[in-house]
């Protein structure tokens, strides 16, 4: 799995937290790393390298403990207990492995870890290496989270104090929140780890934000003065932004990279440009059954084509019966698909999505519109940047029952799709694909951001 490294150059190790969503954003930042000239080592647990086994030809991989080698997360008793032996187990594997390099020849010159891992800034700081913190999720939510962990945002919030006034940011209505704060007390653990990524980061040497200045550059300023950023995005692969390496065509890890890709893109080489609904709620979500029926119906009401990733049998059971064979033709389901080679297919009009924000800065970087129908954690603050915002989707209203209705997704999606909104969603989104092209390539601000980092790092490192 590893690559040899026949000689010494400045050397990062990164460490995701270990989900997907986190992953591939770094593994991608590293790619950008090594076309910059320096070598650059991602770190997975045991049980994501056994499991999934990852490629890349350009960055190496080793293994870090999260003290549930056989299993990973489903091995431990509950969130609570993954996060603790995380934190115990990752802290000491980090330390050996530091000192493994140390005395290997190829020594590390600075740690990249991911903000929901701070304890890995101790080790780090604690080995005399340089430190940098890289969020994963845009600057907007970081920001509410910065606000929350230190006081200035009043929790639970009162309904007498809304709309919440944010610097940078727009007016938030509590549904506008990251869900964790919107729906006050739900998931305490992972409420924890998002505030807790701003715990002594005033000590890293440099703060990585997963995201491009111009998408979001008011808040980017704003912030700014508080603690520094860096943006770095978007952390897609390179042949759909920059094309500088045009044999980077995927992340390297999919947790449900399942079979040939060409069956689906036949298929939509089939539909008219434009004709497409592709519907896809990322690798965590997880949709009631109800849900499931209402989300079938719209779909079959608009009388759009439509792709739909149903991840395994467990969600297949929550469809209609004969649900796919009813819409053949007509609709493909399928349990993978390959998103950003989709998303770049000129068959597809409209992304209806999660609003995670992997998926997210994808269909912005290849201007697609969206109907977003947010779950959880960051997507309910994504879905307003993305209605109100950006301009380049409608946010699904949710019923009495905590069910979006098949009324309600065939309007948001022919609204999008064909209705007086959607030319508009369309222009907006090429126009951020254009932003997001500049911002990668010479000259763009993650372009400079990455070559100023790369060159001060690689300056430091000569010195010591």
């Amino acid at each position: 799995m590893e690559m040899e490294m026949k000689s010494y150059g400045t050397h990062v190790l990164a460490l995701p937290y270990p989900s997907q969503g986190h992953i591939n954003p770094m593994l991608q930042f590293c790619k950008r790393l090594v076309s910059k000239g320096l070598k650059a080592t991602l770190l997975i647990t045991n049980f994501i390298s056994t499991s999934m086994n990852p490629k890349s030809t350009s960055v190496r991989f080793d293994t870090v403990s999260d003290g549930n080698d056989e299993g990973g997360f489903m091995q431990a008793a509950n969130v609570e207990a993954y996060l603790e032996t995380l934190q115990s187990a990752g802290s000491k594997s980090l330390y050996e492995l530091l000192n493994k390099y140390k005395k290997s020849g190829i020594p590390i010159d600075c740690v990249i870890y991911d903000a929901f891992c701070p304890w890995a800034l101790d080790v780090t700081k604690e080995a005399g290496l340089v430190g940098a913190a890289f969020f994963t999720q845009p600057c907007a939510v970081n920001y509410i989270y910065y606000y929350a962990y230190h006081g200035l945002l009043i929790l639970p919030v009162d309904s007498g104090s809304l709309p919440v006034s944010i610097p940078g940011l727009p007016l938030l209505e509590l549904q506008d929140m990251p869900s964790f704060i919107y729906v006050h007390g739900s998931y305490p653990a992972y409420f924890k780890l998002v505030l807790n990524q701003f715990l002594k980061v005033e000590k890293a040497d440099y703060i990585f934000v997963n995201t491009f200045y111009k998408l979001e550059a008011e808040v980017v300023d704003t912030m700014s003065k508080l603690i520094p950023l860096i943006t770095i995005g978007p952390t897609i692969p390179s042949f759909f932004l920059d094309n500088e390496d045009e044999n980077d065509k995927e992340y390297g890890l999919n947790l449900f990279h399942l079979g040939s890709s060409n069956p689906i893109i036949t298929w939509l080489n089939t539909k008219p440009k434009g004709s497409v609904v592709y519907v896809g709620f990322g690798s965590m979500a997880n949709l009631s059954e109800d849900q499931m029926e209402e989300l079938a119906w719209g779909l079959k009401e608009s009388n759009y084509n439509f792709l739909w990733v149903v991840r395994d049998s467990e969600e297949a059971a929550k469809l209609p019966k004969n649900f796919a064979q009813t819409m053949a033709g007509k609709g493909l389901l399928v349990t993978w698909s390959p998103q950003l080679e989709v998303l770049s297919n000129e068959a597809v009009g409209c992304f209806f999505s999660h609003s995670g924000w992997n998926s997210t800065i994808e269909a912005l970087s290849l201007g697609v519109p969206m109907v977003v129908m947010p779950q959880w954690t960051d997507q309910t603050t994504n879905a307003k940047l993305v209605q109100d915002v950006w301009k380049v989707g409608i946010r699904v209203r949710v019923n009495e029952k905590g069910v979006v209705g098949r009324e309600e997704i065939e309007y948001c999606i022919t609204e999008v799709m064909e209705g007086n909104r959607g030319k508009e969603m369309k222009d907006n989104a090429m126009k951020w694909k254009g932003l997001a092209k500049e911002a990668v390539s010479e000259g763009g601000t993650t372009y400079k951001n990455i070559d100023q980092f790369v060159s001060k790092l690689s300056t430091s490192s000569s010195h010591i």
